[in-house]
């Protein structure tokens, strides 16, 4: 099993029966047997499922919908992004079915904890590879909280993109985060919310073979 040291690329991968839907080059904070900590900071450049992409730039939700249903025919295309406004530091643990991430403005401020729901990360020759199961949660400083694309979660089940297997999971994996909140625990312990980015660190690079290396099936 590779571990990938700190200050170092690692790729996150999501991938669908196979095939890759986006290919990020993130910072390695720290990559271990109980947590894996990225950094991602604008001007990284990606490649990320073209649907995300528009709907990013326009905000349309039909877009992103689109793309639901082109995950359900695995038929997709990747185009560049690149990312932008927000410095996100994401959190993991091996197994987990949730990504907990601090999203800091440009003053460095923190803005809001970030959860998505998705596969337990496995690791590739170049980082990991996951999916991304729709679902999220948006936390604010304060400690409220709101569930973010339930309809695009729903529409998932319903093309059978999210198994029943994944949606139990999911389940859990929600009681778990919500508990961790109450106790400012894990990920929301204080000594993440004063992690800061050092903005001499050198952006990461997608490397030429980020699509050809083999993916891991999850």
């Amino acid at each position: 099993m590779r571990y990938f040291e700190s200050a170092s690329t690692a790729v996150r991968r999501d991938v669908y029966r196979g095939k890759v839907w986006s290919a990020t080059p993130c910072w390695v904070v720290e990559d271990g047997a109980d947590l894996i900590a990225l950094a991602l900071w604008p001007g990284i450049e990606l490649l990320a499922a073209t649907t995300w992409t528009e709907s990013q730039r326009t905000g349309s939700e039909a877009v992103r919908n689109r793309g639901v249903g082109h995950l359900a025919s695995g038929e997709w295309e990747l185009g560049p992004w690149a990312w932008r406004d927000t410095t996100r530091l994401m959190l993991s643990s091996p197994d987990s079915y949730f990504t907990v991430s601090l999203f800091f403005d440009d003053n460095g401020s923190q803005w809001i904890w970030y959860v998505d729901f998705e596969r337990p990360y496995r690791r590739t020759l170049i980082g990991y590879d996951t999916f991304d199961l729709m679902l999220d949660l948006v936390i604010e400083l304060d400690g409220t909280y709101r569930w973010k694309d339930k309809d695009e979660y729903d529409q998932g089940r319903r093309l059978g993109i999210i198994t029943d297997d994944d949606h139990k999971r999911v389940s859990d994996a929600q009681e778990q985060v919500i508990s961790l909140l109450s106790g400012r625990e894990g990920a929301f312990h204080e000594h993440w919310t004063t992690w800061r980015r050092d903005p001499h660190w050198p952006r990461p690079v997608l490397p030429s073979d980020a699509l050809t290396i083999p993916t891991h099936d999850v």
